[in-house]
């Protein structure tokens, strides 16, 4: 797993322009089954709360919020 394309992926994701899982996964030269492994991650690992918008045709945060190792809501964030 490459972290690189992760991390693009995710900021694909913050700014809901991920296109389809097929069109994002020619972007970042994997298959589109990684997409759905890297989303499976996302949301079991991180406890982020990402989803496919269908209208948009993009991934997305349901909620504003940082990924910072688990996901946390903006009023929790410290500065």
């Amino acid at each position: 797993m490459n972290i690189k394309k992760i991390k693009y992926f995710i900021h694909l994701v913050e700014k809901e322009r991920t296109g389809t899982p097929t069109e994002i996964a020619e972007k970042l030269g994997v298959s589109e089954r990684m997409i759905y492994h890297y989303v499976y991650l996302l949301k079991n690992e991180f406890k982020a709360p990402i989803e496919f918008n269908k209208y948009r045709k993009s991934y997305q945060f349901e909620r504003s919020g940082k990924l910072h190792w688990d996901w946390v809501k903006n009023s929790s964030i410290k500065s």
